[in-house]
């Protein structure tokens, strides 16, 4: 009797195990996100142009590429400016001649004194303080009249503050002056010299700040046409001039003598 022969089930395949560790896209996927962190840092980096920030940005973007190269050294230095000298007045470049002239016109309207004063601006960075004749002499006089001092007074207040210098400028009218040898000139150098004189002598502004001048008739606002004319041709000018490169007093000035 033959034997039945009784089959074994047949055996299931195995599935292939899964390799141990992350998938290999994972890590192109990491490598791209680490190269975008590190362009948007470059690029951060590039926003506040700092030389040195740039330098250690480039370098790090170059080896995260792969490009590594004997980087050549930059050294970044900050300059040594000389220190400024000690100097009495504010520096020239802080107080601009616009600054100026707005604390003048502030203080001219605070005072109330634009009834007798002029306020001009120049292009060579100058300011003028104009006042009339009538308001310092009496007709063809080169004497301040007393009524004259508070004024004086109130612009020495006003320019001793400023690290500007003073050109007291005498000019008069074409109308011939009887009693001078020169006239005019004469006139508008005694009137100069006059203001300058009050100023020294009354301490309101120190000798080396000022110089004064005359013109006669020679440099007119208007022509000398009529009264009127020749009224705002008869005038004293206050000129202001920013402080440049001043050079030292040769010697002290003693006693409030004028050297004239």
């Amino acid at each position: 009797m033959a034997e039945d022969t009784i089959q074994a089930p047949p055996k299931k395949e195995r599935k292939a195990e899964a390799p141990s560790g992350a998938p290999a896209w994972m890590v192109t996927y990491s490598d791209l996100v680490t190269l975008l962190l590190t362009f948007f840092v470059l690029l951060l980096s590039m926003a506040n142009m700092d030389p040195v920030r740039f330098t250690a940005a480039t370098s790090s973007l170059q080896d995260a590429f792969g490009m590594h190269r004997e980087s050549t050294r930059q050294d970044f230095s900050l300059p040594i400016l000389p220190s400024s000298p000690n100097a009495q007045y504010s520096p020239i470049h802080i107080q601009t001649t616009e600054k100026v002239y707005e604390k003048v016109k502030s203080q001219v309207d605070s005072l109330r004194l634009k009834d007798n004063i002029g306020l001009i601006k120049k292009d060579d960075d100058s300011i003028i303080l104009r006042i009339n004749d009538s308001v310092l002499f009496d007709p063809g006089q080169s004497k301040i009249s007393p009524k004259a001092y508070p004024i004086l007074r109130n612009i020495a207040d006003i320019i001793r503050p400023l690290p500007m210098d003073l050109r007291i400028e005498g000019h008069t009218d074409d109308t011939p002056v009887p009693g001078l040898k020169i006239g005019n000139w004469d006139l508008s150098v005694n009137r100069s010299v006059s203001v300058l004189r009050f100023l020294t002598q009354s301490d309101l502004l120190p000798l080396d700040r000022m110089a004064a001048v005359g013109y006669g008739k020679d440099r007119p606002v208007v022509a000398n046409e009529d009264e009127a004319g020749r009224a705002k041709n008869r005038r004293v000018d206050f000129v202001l001039k920013l402080q440049s490169n001043r050079s030292p007093v040769s010697g002290p000035i003693t006693n409030g003598n004028i050297p004239l």
